[in-house]
């Protein structure tokens, strides 16, 4: 399986019953703001899910559903950092869930099966492609928690308080926690596993 990034498809909002949308004027975002704010992060969010689940089919059903739990839980959120958190928190909770009820598997291409896979054949693009196949396979190897937690420092460039805060981890904890995940890709890429 090679995973391809491609944007997500628009979000169409779930309807919401009679009874729930007096509470939804007061506590919810409106639709218009609704969909600005999934214009800014839909992407950053599926980018996310693929890295976390490794299929970006997955990763398009898990963006829905993190979309509408976080609409349907109609929560007032402080700022906009505070409401990315919220979401992401959620994206990254039916992920570990979904991970829990079935086994992952990825599938990528060899370094000889780089021209079949639509890759350059050229010198340094080849150097590229093992590294970032290389990169794959060691980030594979990481438990789930550090794969999380480097995403979210080096991919979306969040502060430790925000992944604290998305992961459920102490903010104190982060810091010593990148520093072993980063310790243990390098010694993964040296071909040395602890």
């Amino acid at each position: 399986m090679r995973i391809t990034l491609a944007m997500p498809e628009p979000l169409t909002l779930p309807d919401v019953d009679s009874q729930s949308q007096a509470h939804a004027t007061t506590a919810r975002m409106d639709e218009e703001t609704f969909r600005a704010f999934y214009e800014r992060t839909a992407r950053p969010v599926w980018a996310y899910l693929v890295r976390l689940t490794g299929d970006a089919q997955l990763a398009d059903d898990l963006l829905q559903e993190a979309y509408y739990r976080f609409y349907r839980a109609g929560t007032v959120h402080e700022n906009e950092s505070h409401r990315r958190n919220s979401l992401f928190r959620i994206a990254t909770n039916l992920a570990r869930d979904r991970g829990r009820r079935r086994q992952r598997v990825i599938e990528l291409p060899l370094p000889d099966q780089l021209d079949r896979a639509g890759m350059p054949a050229d010198e340094r693009s080849a150097d590229r492609a093992v590294r970032r196949i290389d990169l794959a396979r060691a980030l594979d190897r990481l438990n789930p928690l550090q794969r999380e937690i480097l995403w979210l420092a080096y991919a979306q460039g969040s502060s430790h308080i925000d992944i604290a805060e998305i992961t459920g981890v102490s903010s104190k904890s982060i810091k010593s926690l990148l520093f072993r995940a980063r310790r243990r890709v390098a010694a993964l890429l040296r071909g040395h596993d602890e």
